[in-house]
């Protein structure tokens, strides 16, 4: 790579550990919740809630980030992101009732929910358009990692500390990086743009669009949504371990930093409409397999539920980036992911809950699995441009 591209590796490098600490604070209480649950005596419905606390505050942050980073920066407010997370997590820490624990949340997610966009637009300000590419792929490892990472830092620090002990500690790390930003950060010295709403409108009567926020909510909850519940589902409802669950959660997602980077290519090579059926005909069939499988079948549905679903996010872009105007394209994106992560990674963790609660914990992990199956029939039916 040419030397232009080689003195940002350090800032870039310093971002993804923002997002993997941003990333890390919002899922970290999957692999704890069993303790959680145990400690503060809540239900499988309330305990699944949290999740759709934390996403309505992601929601209304990434609706109205730009908003924010117009008036503030994108430099402030990706410092202001890293410095509220940290306090949220110490919140949540420090909470016993769940007045105070669900402000928490919503506060969480209304902080990490800043970050992305402002993100986004600094690394993309500072690296040439020659080198974007490189420099998402190095930023984007930071989630697929993220996924892998929480559940293990989360049993390791269980050892010596319990699950209050764990959010404090992200908490300070999430917090010292933003202090860090604030003093030697990089980039965003410039006004963020406010979005579109005359775009927002047009956007709004395109029916392609709406199937792909079915899709993308879909998508996230056969990753983020699942993967929320599953620690609890493994511990309660089939006796794991809570250690070995987490450990072996965590080792499921390391498929997905290979899927993630090899995802590009097989969008290329399938076309996005192929390889979007592909990811939900086998990602909702695994889910499935996850609601029945038992002894070692469990411990490879387990393995295998997330593998393929990382290749959706490539694809689904590339579906997204083909609506409207080039003004429509940019705001379809901007508004599917708050959207999706509200559908998948808020609503369908609760549902799993709430059928735990009646004792049917599985009963809620196979539908789950059936409405991800289920997207299959919807990739059928979109309509896109013969490259796509």
């Amino acid at each position: 790579m040419p030397e232009s591209f080689h003195r940002h590796l350090g800032p870039l490098l310093f971002f993804a550990g923002l997002f993997f600490c941003n990333f890390v604070s919002r899922i970290v209480l999957s692999p704890l919740m069993p303790a959680i649950e145990f400690d503060l005596h809540l239900s499988h419905g309330t305990a699944g809630s949290f999740f759709l606390f934390i996403s309505v505050g992601y929601f209304v942050a990434l609706a109205g980030s730009g908003f924010v980073s117009a008036r503030i920066s994108p430099r402030h407010t990706i410092t202001a992101s890293a410095l509220t997370v940290g306090l949220a997590l110490m919140v949540l820490a420090a909470s016993g009732n769940l007045v105070t624990i669900r402000l928490a949340l919503v506060l969480l997610g209304l902080a990490a929910g800043l970050y992305l966009p402002s993100g986004i637009a600094t690394i993309t300000a500072m690296v040439d358009i020659r080198h974007w590419g490189k420099a998402l792929a190095i930023h984007e490892l930071a989630p697929n990692s993220g996924f892998m990472a929480a559940p293990l830092i989360a049993t390791a620090l269980m050892h010596w500390t319990s699950w209050r002990g764990v959010l404090i500690v992200i908490g300070a790390v999430t917090a010292a990086l933003g202090l860090a930003q604030a003093r030697w950060g990089r980039g965003g010295r410039f006004a963020g743009q406010q979005p579109d709403l005359t775009a927002l409108r047009h956007l709004a009567a395109e029916p392609l669009y709406w199937r792909m926020i079915l899709l993308f909510g879909l998508a996230v909850g056969s990753t983020l949504g699942v993967y929320t519940m599953l620690p609890l589902y493994l511990v309660v409802e089939r006796g794991m371990d809570q250690g070995w669950a987490n450990t072996l959660i965590g080792v499921s997602r390391v498929s997905t930093l290979a899927m993630a980077l090899a995802s590009g290519w097989v969008t290329d090579r399938f076309g996005a409409k192929r390889t979007i059926i592909g990811v939900f005909l086998f990602t909702g069939s695994a889910t499935l397999a996850l609601s029945v499988a038992k002894g070692g079948w469990l411990v490879a549905a387990v393995l295998l539920q997330p593998m393929v679903a990382a290749c959706f996010f490539p694809a689904g872009f590339a579906v997204l980036s083909n609506i409207g105007s080039a003004t429509a394209r940019n705001i379809a994106v901007s508004m599917t992911a708050p959207v999706a992560f509200l559908i998948g990674g808020g609503l369908l963790p609760t549902v799993i809950g709430f059928f735990g609660d009646l004792g049917r914990f599985s009963l809620g992990i196979a539908l789950a699995g059936a409405l991800i199956l289920g997207g299959t029939l919807v990739a059928l039916s979109l309509r896109m441009t013969p490259h796509t």
